[in-house]
């Protein structure tokens, strides 16, 4: 026998396989409905689905109440030219403009019709950025220097004009000239043990306007156009609707309200936020929406560290400080109304640990019913309708226990839709608590509805985490030794 065949002997035979076993998958059940564009309510109880319809007719919400200032005082932060240019602008939006056939008219603002207010405006209310103090900041080479000798200047403008001034004045508007956001809008440094430090002159004027108690308009100059203009602007009719519901919000109004949030019900948004010149320290930020019309409160949580590469990038808080935020939830509902709401609802971005999970529920078990909700946006998954148009706002569909909202889409009152681009949903990521998905989701409908700084009827995501994402990035720029103002007004 040769040695060839000696070798293949040794070769072992392959052992029969069992037979192939076909495993079953599991069905994915799905399903799908759509909610009606939430209702919202205006002067008079009067309700409406559109606030562009709701306030020509009836008024805003807070008409005939004692939250309703028949006038307002408005004054001006910027250079001569810039004044004259955004008091023309106001005056121009006061007397109404046209629309067309993607933009709803403003009605104009006067004490007959739009908010009924009468807006009044003086030279002698106004702090004027004087040439000499523009071409100061520019000459600054190092942009944190140059940053914050710009943030000292307009605050010293505007304790000027609400501590020296005779007027009384109930809103602020700070006019940017162009040479100045282009070259002191935001700085950016190197700060030994933290790192690079970013920051901008919106938040950090917004967070020294607390002090005086004043609301405030941030406006670069060029929004003022009237006509065209190089940079991309939204219609005149647009400008002027989001300028003044977020006067009328800032001067104490209600400029609508939710129609349909169930009573004593209390929902907070709960965020993080890096406090200015911390590495590893996070804070919490929160906004609270209330029941009857939606108004929130903000409250700044506890320090805690969060190490990212250790932890992960996403951030939660122990039992301790969950079940403390809540217990500062409660404290401050009850010192406002009185009473204990009967309800909370907890919306998060991210979901929810084990150890923040057991803290919420440990301090909400002194109400009757609690929701943890975890909502994301999310374009992994999408529904495809048929025809032209995107799904309609308002469809929620569900694949096996995982539940979808269409917060933004086609919107069946406008006959159009109105984003330009492809929606995507948000996704109920996480939900613990005791009420049924079809109403938490249509109580994210209605506070996608509650941003006042503008006058649309929709948004992407609800108020309550939308807004503490927000009041977080001004929260970073308040001392550690200042109570930052409840009321968010002040951050818009």
């Amino acid at each position: 026998m040769t040695r060839k065949k000696r070798q293949m002997r040794r070769i072992p035979t392959m052992r029969p396989t069992k037979p192939f076993q076909q495993k079953q998958l599991k069905q994915i059940t799905a399903s799908s409905e759509w909610f009606e564009e939430p209702s919202l309510t205006f002067g008079g109880g009067s309700m409406h689905v559109d606030p562009k319809v709701g306030i020509p007719l009836y008024g805003p919400a807070s008409v005939g109440t004692s939250r309703h200032k028949t006038e307002v005082h408005a004054g001006f932060i910027g250079t001569g030219e810039g004044i004259q240019k955004a008091m023309r602008f106001y005056e121009t939006c006061c007397d109404g403009l046209d629309g067309d056939d993607q933009h709803a008219p403003f009605p104009g603002c006067k004490i007959d019709r739009g908010y009924r207010f009468t807006l009044k405006m003086d030279d002698s209310f106004n702090e004027k950025i004087t040439q000499t103090e523009l071409g100061d900041l520019l000459k600054i080479r190092d942009s944190k220097q140059r940053f914050d000798a710009t943030l000292e200047l307009l605050t010293e403008k505007l304790r000027l004009m609400t501590q020296e001034h005779d007027h009384p004045l109930n809103y602020v508007v700070l006019v940017v000239p162009p040479e100045m956001f282009k070259e002191c809008r935001v700085a950016d440094y190197h700060e030994k043990g933290v790192g690079m430090v970013h920051r901008d002159l919106r938040r950090a004027f917004k967070a020294r306007a607390m002090q005086y108690n004043t609301a405030t308009q941030i406006i670069q100059e060029s929004t003022l156009n009237v006509e065209a203009s190089s940079r991309e602007l939204d219609h005149l009719s647009e400008r002027a609707w989001n300028l003044f519901n977020g006067l009328y919000f800032k001067v104490d109004g209600l400029p609508w309200g939710p129609a349909d949030l169930p009573a004593s019900s209390c929902f907070v948004g709960v965020s993080f936020y890096r406090p200015l010149g911390q590495a590893s320290t996070l804070r919490t930020s929160l906004v609270q929406a209330f029941d009857e019309n939606g108004e929130g409160l903000v409250l700044r949580g506890h320090n805690f560290n969060w190490d990212e590469q250790k932890q992960g990038k996403t951030p939660h808080l122990t039992e301790d400080l969950a079940a403390q935020l809540i217990d500062d939830v409660l404290e401050q509902y009850e010192k406002l109304r009185h009473q204990r709401p009967t309800r909370i609802v907890v919306h998060k971005t991210s979901r929810f640990d084990p150890d923040e999970t057991r803290g919420f529920q440990r301090s909400l078990r002194r109400v009757s019913q609690c929701d943890l909700v975890a909502l994301r946006p999310t374009s992994e998954i999408r529904l495809i309708r048929a025809g032209s148009y995107p799904p309609l706002r308002g469809t929620s569909f569900t694949l096996g226990d995982v539940s979808f909202l269409y917060t933004t889409g086609y919107i069946p009152f406008l006959g159009r839709f109105p984003q330009g681009h492809v929606p995507s949903p948000l996704e109920l990521a996480d939900h613990i608590g005791d009420t049924p998905r079809s109403q938490l989701l249509k109580e994210a409908l209605a506070l996608t509805k509650m941003n006042w700084n503008s006058a649309r009827m929709y948004g992407l995501m609800p108020i309550t985490v939308r807004f503490a994402r927000l009041v977080g990035d001004i929260l970073r720029e308040v001392p550690e030794n200042i109570t930052p103002h409840p009321k968010y007004k002040f951050y818009v």
